[in-house]
């Protein structure tokens, strides 16, 4: 009876996860709608951009962690996102009930004041847990081992130092200054608990990216290609984020908002690829095409801007328009696109996947000898040397076919 009883629990444990799960990512939703809902009877307008980046940000964690968590109810990753999503969700209801209070007669009242504190200091489970426990326990929601507890529980602190210190901190609100802060406390110890909370979660971060190195030191095969997704996730976010922080005079809000939104949304996105082990295998492609595509980028990037400058400066003196020096440009940068993008493909096969390179070059090699060999069994053993110099397999056989006989 027991046998019996065990796989039927395991289904309505795994049953129970999944609507769990499901409620958790429907609730977060309903909770973002609400706050837009509420804001706009405030009398406040929608913001197209920001409100957008908020709206895709909690949509995707809420489908990626609902999805983890339903499949794989014990890794703890699937619940963290789902926690990121809820917490968002309940900010911008907080964010929108208070901008509805103060738009009344009688002013925001405590409820109102309590909202607009949370709203302020929303941004840290929302920023900080998602990378510092997911750089710990990815890919399957355990720590490396019982050793790292003391990184956890030092990002734990972390995290809660600076939500504490952040809610008490006197004066006006951030995000609504024309509210004191309800829960402000002028004490020096506040800012040791800031101080401590800092230093704590920094610890935990670096914690937490050397117990991901180490794992991925220790991985082969299935667990090696799940960080790969996260890793390149993160290569793109240090790259993207410092580049919009810096741009965003040039390229204005619109353009920053959607680098930071791909940035951000690129962690939940990869880490449901790998743990849900969906086209797992492809990342070494998405590798490949991402470093040749970006240095493509870059480059004709500059040869396009260098070539207009040039330009423009060498045909002031005939013209005033941009519009030859344009023309020129793009024709070069489209002239160069074929070329440069075989040139860099070949540089980044040689020093990034080199058993690729060589493999295409012993592959080169045996088609050259191959019309210029006349000995069947010089050809027999050729071939199967690059087979398995290219392939590396368990066991080479070579079977042919005996002519039919002519009648």
């Amino acid at each position: 009876m027991s046998q019996r009883n065990g796989p039927l629990a395991a289904r309505g444990q795994q049953a129970g996860a999944t609507r769990l799960a499901w409620g958790v990512a429907a609730g977060s939703l309903t909770l973002l709608l609400s706050g837009y809902v509420v804001s706009a009877a405030g009398g406040a307008g929608i913001e197209l951009g920001p409100d957008l980046f908020i709206a895709t940000i909690t949509l995707v964690f809420s489908v990626v962690g609902a999805l983890i968590a339903s499949r794989h109810p014990g890794n703890a990753i699937g619940w963290i996102f789902l926690g990121a999503a809820l917490a968002t969700g309940l900010a911008t209801l907080a964010g929108g009930y208070a901008e509805y209070s103060l738009e009344g007669d009688d002013g925001p009242g405590a409820l109102g004041q309590t909202a607009a504190a949370y709203a302020n200091v929303s941004w840290v489970p929302f920023i900080l847990v998602p990378p510092t426990f997911l750089l710990l326990l990815f890919p399957d929601g355990r720590l490396l081992s019982r050793r790292w507890q003391p990184v956890a529980w030092s990002a734990g602190f972390g995290i809660v130092g600076t939500f504490a210190a952040e809610a008490m901190r006197p004066g006006p609100l951030a995000d609504f200054p024309q509210l004191a802060n309800p829960y402000g406390v002028e004490s020096p110890l506040v800012e040791g608990l800031e101080a401590l909370g800092a230093l704590a979660l920094l610890i935990g971060l670096l914690g937490s990216a050397a117990s991901l190195i180490l794992r991925f030191r220790r991985a082969s095969g299935q667990q090696r290609q799940q960080i790969k997704w996260l890793a390149l996730a993160g290569a793109v976010a240090a790259v993207t984020v410092p580049l919009a922080s810096v741009g965003y005079e040039l390229w204005g809000e619109d353009v920053t908002n959607i680098a930071s939104m791909i940035s951000v949304l690129g962690l939940p996105v990869a880490a449901g690829i790998a743990i849900l082990r969906h086209r797992l295998y492809d990342i070494d492609v998405v590798i490949n095409r991402t470093l040749v595509y970006g240095a493509l980028t870059a480059m004709l990037a500059g040869v396009y801007l260098g070539s207009v400058l040039v330009l423009q400066l060498a045909l002031s003196a005939v013209t005033e328009r941009s519009g030859p020096a344009v023309a020129a440009s793009t024709l070069a940068v489209a002239g160069l696109f074929r070329p440069a993008r075989a040139r860099i493909q070949a540089v980044v096969d040689r020093r990034f996947f080199r058993r690729k390179y060589d493999a295409a070059r012993t592959l080169e090699s045996f088609g050259a000898r191959l019309r210029d060999e006349v000995d069947l069994g010089a050809l027999n053993a050729e071939l199967g040397a690059v087979v398995r110099e290219t392939l590396q397999p368990a066991h080479v056989s070579l079977w042919l076919r005996a002519p039919a006989e002519r009648r």
